[in-house]
């Protein structure tokens, strides 16, 4: 039968379920607006759109390496506060999250939502994620994820704080044995720690270097005292100043955070442990993820609250 739209704004309107939803669930039940409810409800749809407005921000970071060490993921799920993110049925959930996205084809994170949830797959994984908002209670938000693949070599992961950080590090060796695997543990740290945006200077773009370039002229500029040196000096401070910066965004130009000497790079650790087992090591890349990273999260005054109920009585 033919679905109205004032059939599908008052399903909307009573069970707070997105418009595509409602249509689904009234087309799925021949316009029976109770069995659409229930519909909407055992999808979990139902109680989950009435929370999609509120702010997830917390949550955790979760890295799974396959069996073979060939194959590794990360993935960020949020909730709204970080009492469920310790909560075990979240973290079990996430869990499930990690190893359906270790060996997913889905190219982005709309696709990977779209596919079937492997432990139930009449529901998607987005249909999924809605039933345990449901369960939970809480909004929530499969973020991202990625998957790293190293064929000659393995990939190294780390957890920080547990589950604030995830990171993952691609590293290509003809050698693996408990050194290099200490080395590459090590290095995931620094990464975790010290947050590179590189892994090397030769990955940064000459429009980078550019437009910092242009920045720092600007900062020199503004400088009464600096603005008035030579033009060939100028010049060498910002050379100067890209290069000290470069060191502190590219991970193996970083000063490794173990070095007994506070000088030694993660390159030169690198290559030490290399020498040390007669192997060839390369650092080819990592991800980093950081829970809640670049999400405005909510600033709640309690204080506000609270003065606002008094004055409202």
């Amino acid at each position: 039968m033919a679905i109205t739209a004032a059939q599908v704004k008052e399903l909307r309107e009573m069970t707070g379920a997105g418009m595509m939803d409602c249509k689904k669930a009234l087309t799925a039940t021949d316009g029976d607006m109770d069995k659409a409810v229930e519909f909407l409800r055992e999808k979990g749809l139902a109680t989950a759109q009435k929370k999609a407005s509120r702010v997830a921000a917390e949550g955790l970071c979760k890295t799974l390496v396959a069996d073979d060490e060939k194959n590794a993921v990360v993935v960020e799920v949020n909730s709204e506060t970080d009492f469920v993110a310790k909560n075990e049925k979240f973290q079990s959930y996430v869990a499930d999250v990690a190893a359906q996205a270790l060996t997913t084809s889905a190219a982005d994170i709309d696709a990977f939502l779209a596919e079937p949830w492997a432990l139930d797959t009449t529901k998607t994984v987005n249909e999924a994620l809605a039933a345990q908002i449901a369960v939970i209670g809480e909004n929530m938000h499969i973020r991202r994820f990625a998957q790293v693949k190293e064929e000659n070599g393995f990939v190294a992961s780390y957890t920080h704080m547990g589950g604030k950080i995830g990171v993952l590090v691609d590293v290509e060796t003809d050698v693996v044995n408990d050194a290099v695997k200490e080395m590459a543990r090590n290095v995931a740290m620094q990464i975790a720690a010290l947050k590179p945006q590189y892994t090397s200077d030769s990955e940064v773009s000459a429009e980078y270097i550019e437009h910092e370039k242009e920045i720092l002229l600007a900062q020199i500029q503004n400088d009464p005292k600096e603005s008035q040196k030579p033009e060939k000096v100028i010049q060498g401070m910002i050379t100067g100043r890209i290069k000290k910066e470069l060191k502190e965004i590219c991970l193996l130009d970083q000063v490794y955070v173990k070095a007994e000497d506070g000088k030694q790079t993660v390159a030169k650790y690198v290559e030490e442990v290399a020498k040390a087992n007669s192997a060839k090591i390369t650092i080819k890349g990592f991800v980093r993820f950081e829970t809640g990273e670049g999400i405005e999260k909510r600033q709640d005054d309690f204080a506000a609250e609270v003065a606002a109920q008094v004055a409202g009585k």
